[in-house]
C-alpha cells in the first residue's frame, strides 16, 4: 500500500512553522483531554490538535474499516491492534482531508469546531495501557562507556554483549507521559568505604537518553518474529528518558539486575511518530564486529537517522543542552530486539514497550547520561547559568527533544519534560 501521507509535496490548510516536528508528513497519533473534559484519540498537524473519535463520527473515515468507537478510547492499543494495514489507510485518510487542496472539512465551520484544538486546550495522556515494558542495553558506546568506569577498560564489553542484544523486564505502572513529575527515590545504598548498607535518599540521580518503541499483537506463545519481519509489528516510537538511581543501582543489580533504581520513573512524549513516518529516514545499522548467529542477521536498512539532544534546565534559569547524539548510533536494531525478545517463544502484545538503552554517541558530547558526561562525577558538567552538575538535582527539569530532517521535511517527536521533586514526603495527619 503506497505511503501517500509522507509526500514531501503535500501542504496542509492548516499553519505550520517551518521548524515544526508535525508537519502534515508526520500525523502521530497520541491520546488527549479536550476542554470539554472528554478524552480521545487525536493527531497533531503543527499546533493543532485533531479529535479523531469526531471526526469519525462526521463520516470523515467512510470506507475504511473501523468500528465505531475505535477512536473513542482511552487508549491506543485496540487501534494499534488492527495492525498496519489500518494505519496507513487511516494516516493517508487523515493527510487527504488536512491537505491544501481538499476543502471538504476547512470550508465547514461547524466541524472545524467540532474537530480542531489549540495545544493549550488540551491535556496529553499516556497515549498506550502498557502491559509489558522492556529495556535494552545497546549502545556500543554506552557499554564500552559504563564497562571502562566500573570494570578493566580492556574488557569493557561483557562476553555476550556482541552476541545478544542484552535486556531486562522492567516495570510498566511507574511510565508516565511528558509533564508529570517525579520524586526522588528511596533505597539502600552501599557507601563508598562502608560495609553495610544505609537507607535514604538517593545522590546519584541521572536520566538515560532512549527511544522506545510500541510494538502489535505480534505473536503466538512458542512464535518467533523473523528479524527482517520484526518492523511489520512495530507502530511507532516515542522520546523515553528512563530515570536511574545510580548509587542504588550500583548496591543491588547483582546477581539479577535493576530492582528499585530504575522503577521508580520512566517519562515519554506523548506523541507517537509512527514507523511508516520514519521511513524517509532509514539508515544502515554499524557494521557487526562479530558474526551475528542466523536468527540477528537482518537485511536491509533496519536503523533511523534521529537526531537527540537532551537539556538541563534548573529551576530559576535557562535550560542548557548538555547532549546531542543520534538513534542511528545503536548497534543493535529494534529489529534485531525484537527477534531476539521472541526468539525463545515470548508473545508481544499490542501496546508494549521496548526501550532503546542509553543512546550515547562517539564523542563525548553525545554521552547519553550523566553518569557518562560527568565521567562517573569526576567532571562536573557546566550549565548556563555558572552552576555545575555532576548528576541531576533536585527541582532541575530534564528536557529530551528528536527529530529527523532530510531534503526540507522534518519530522520530530516533540519534547518529554520531566522535573525532578525532592524526597516525597507525606502529609501529615490532622
Amino acid at each position: 500500500m503506497p505511503l501517500s501521507a509522507n509526500n514531501p509535496d503535500r501542504k496542509s490548510w492548516l499553519h505550520v512553522d517551518k521548524n515544526s516536528d508535525f508537519p502534515i508528513q508526520n500525523i502521530p497519533f497520541g491520546v488527549f483531554l479536550t476542554r470539554d473534559d472528554i478524552i480521545t484519540i487525536g493527531t497533531r498537524i503543527g499546533d493543532t490538535a485533531i479529535d479523531l473519535g469526531a471526526l469519525h463520527q462526521l463520516g470523515y473515515f467512510e470506507g475504511i474499516p473501523l468500528t465505531e468507537d475505535i477512536f473513542l478510547q482511552d487508549t491506543l492499543n485496540d487501534f494499534i491492534a488492527d495492525g498496519r494495514k489500518t494505519w496507513r489507510l487511516v494516516r493517508n485518510r487523515i493527510a487527504e482531508i488536512f491537505d491544501a487542496e481538499n476543502d471538504a472539512l476547512t470550508n465547514n465551520l461547524k466541524h472545524k469546531e467540532i474537530v480542531l484544538f489549540r495545544l493549550d486546550e488540551i491535556e496529553m495522556q499516556l497515549p498506550v495501557q502498557i502491559g509489558d515494558y522492556t529495556d535494552f542495553y545497546s549502545s556500543i558506546e554506552h557499554a564500552t562507556n559504563v564497562g571502562t568506569m566500573f570494570r578493566d577498560p580492556d574488557n569493557a564489553l561483557l562476553p555476550n554483549w556482541l552476541h545478544i542484544p542484552v535486556g531486562y523486564h522492567g516495570r510498566s505502572s511507574s511510565i508516565i507521559p511528558s509533564g508529570i513529575p517525579v520524586h526522588r527515590p528511596q533505597g539502600q545504598t552501599l557507601p563508598a568505604g562502608a560495609t553495610e548498607p544505609v537507607f535514604g535518599p538517593s545522590k546519584l540521580i541521572d536520566f538515560e537518553l532512549e527511544m522506545g518503541f510500541i510494538t502489535t499483537d505480534a505473536n503466538d506463545l512458542g512464535e518467533p518474529i523473523p528479524v527482517d519481519e520484526a518492523e511489520e509489528y512495530i507502530f511507532g516510537l516515542v522520546l523515553f528518558n528512563d530515570w536511574s538511581a545510580r548509587d542504588i543501582q550500583k548496591w543491588e543489580y547483582v546477581p539479577l539486575g535493576p530492582f528499585l533504581a530504575k522503577n521508580f520513573a520512566s517519562s515519554i512524549s506523548p506523541w507517537i511518530v509512527t514507523l511508516d513516518a520514519l521511513q524517509p529516514f532509514k539508515t544502515s545499522s554499524p557494521k557487526p564486529l562479530k558474526k551475528q548467529l542466523p536468527y540477528l542477521q537482518q537485511s536491509g536498512k533496519k536503523s533511523y537517522d534521529i537526531n537527540l539532544e537532551v537539556a538541563i534546565q534548573p529551576e530559576k534559569a535557562k535550560e542548557t543542552v548538555v547532549s546531542k547524539s543520534n538513534f542511528k548510533h545503536m548497534y543493535w536494531s529494534m529489529s534485531q530486539q525484537l527477534a531476539h525478545h521472541t526468539v525463545n517463544g515470548c508473545p508481544i502484545n499490542s501496546g508494549d514497550m521496548m526501550g532503546s538503552g542509553t543512546i550515547s554517541g562517539p564523542t563525548p558530547d553525545s554521552y547519553g547520561s550523566m553518569l557518562e558526561l560527568s565521567w562517573r562525577g569526576e567532571k562536573p558538567v557546566k550549565l548556563n547559568d555558572g552552576t555545575e552538575r555532576k548528576f541531576i538535582n533536585d527541582n532541575d527539569t530534564v528536557i529530551m527533544r528528536g527529530y529527523c530532517e532530510k531534503d526540507g521535511t522534518r519530522i520530530g517527536f516533540g519534547e518529554v519534560s520531566t522535573k525532578l521533586l525532592p524526597v516525597f514526603q507525606p502529609k501529615k495527619q490532622k
